[in-house]
């Protein structure tokens, strides 16, 4: 189990006094809030650095390769996906 440590966190007076509304409108601590708060945006965060790594990574094996799908073979593909058909990604090509 981790141990928790403490972090300082200074907000501007408006904040913090929104902070301690939706604390008192959800009973809940205003601890409990920005803990929240801070966690579900770390996480975001994270999902979209690893966007961000997986589109490096994409464009540097096009670069390397040259093999891609054109954008009406993937319109066409996510077409049949939306339309509920088991259709398999368009094969790439140079």
């Amino acid at each position: 189990m981790a141990v928790a440590s403490t972090t300082s966190l200074k907000l501007d007076p408006e904040l913090k006094e929104r902070v301690q509304q939706l604390a008192s409108a959800r009973r809940r601590s205003a601890h409990w809030i920005m803990r929240e708060a801070v966690e579900q945006y770390v996480g975001r965060e994270e999902k979209r650095e690893q966007l961000r790594q997986n589109v490096l990574a994409a464009w540097a094996d096009f670069q390397a390769t040259g093999l891609h799908a054109t954008a009406e073979e993937a319109d066409a593909w996510l077409a049949k996906l939306e339309a509920g058909d088991d259709a398999e990604a368009p094969e790439c090509h140079a």
